[in-house]
């Protein structure tokens, strides 16, 4: 299994508009972030994790890649503000399928409505919604495990894929979800800044929640140009925990492999 960051962004992006940081000036491309996105691949199929408003572009960039189906954590803008610019996938029998909680399939439904409509305008996205609970679920053959935790106030889920753990906008994580995800191989979190946010975990906390689940390697995703430039945050980094950039692919042995191995 291999996952690709096609965002790492917050919902501004980096560069931020209107900002002269060193972060948003930098000329690094590991400091250019669009909204958080990731693409898992599996058995040669692919499975996106969230779609929000840079979604044509990431996928333009990714060599427009076939998708099986769309996770979705939670409904803000910059997680599904792309969801129009499925149609190219919608072709397929039912419409193309998206996994989420209720009441984010309740978002979609006002915030597209023509999509659902009982007699919709023709070329409009097609979608089969598959509202999902805490219990695992399979997408093109992979069990998928929602991963429970808070934004701020709101409840929203991270995934769990055989090794691989992906739990972005999050601000406190149950004791139940890191049960869920203690001795992982692969944790990718979010981490926004260094200074403390409402409604993200900060860097450190971030590697709280790493230094307490004790995975293999950790990338920190969703980050903000306030977490400084790629290079210089990186040395803030204890081993086994680096920052993620788009584009950036990475392998994840299979957990029958790891078993095998030990």
């Amino acid at each position: 299994m291999k996952l690709r960051f096609l965002g790492t962004g917050t919902s501004t992006g980096v560069p931020q508009i209107m900002c002269n940081c060193p972060t948003c000036q930098s000329r690094d491309e590991r400091d250019r972030r669009l909204r958080c996105s990731a693409m898992v691949t599996y058995k040669d199929k692919n499975i996106l994790i969230d779609c929000g408003p840079d979604f044509r572009q990431q996928m333009l960039e990714s060599g427009s890649p076939s998708l099986e189906a769309l996770l979705i954590t939670h409904s803000h803008y910059d997680h599904v503000g792309g969801v129009d610019d499925l149609r190219p996938y919608c072709a397929m029998g039912d419409g193309f399928p998206i996994y989420c909680r209720a009441d984010v399939a309740g978002d979609l439904r006002d915030r597209v409505p023509y999509c659902f409509a009982e007699v919709p305008y023709p070329g409009v996205p097609a979608f089969n919604i598959t509202e999902i609970t805490t219990k695992p679920f399979v997408v093109a053959d992979l069990e998928v495990i929602p991963l429970p935790v808070m934004h701020h106030r709101l409840p929203i889920v991270g995934f769990k894929m055989d090794n691989l753990a992906y739990i972005t906008d999050a601000k406190k994580i149950p004791d139940s979800t890191l049960e869920l995800i203690r001795g992982i191989d692969t944790l990718v979190i979010n981490g926004l800044r260094i200074k403390d946010h409402i409604s993200h975990m900060n860097l450190q906390q971030a590697l709280d929640v790493i230094a307490e689940v004790k995975p293999r390697v950790a990338y920190i995703t969703h980050i903000s140009h306030d977490m400084g430039p790629y290079a210089e945050a990186s040395l803030r980094l204890p081993d086994g925990v680096r920052l993620a950039y788009d584009g950036l692919v990475i392998h994840i042995p299979d957990q029958f492999d790891q078993d095998e191995n030990n």
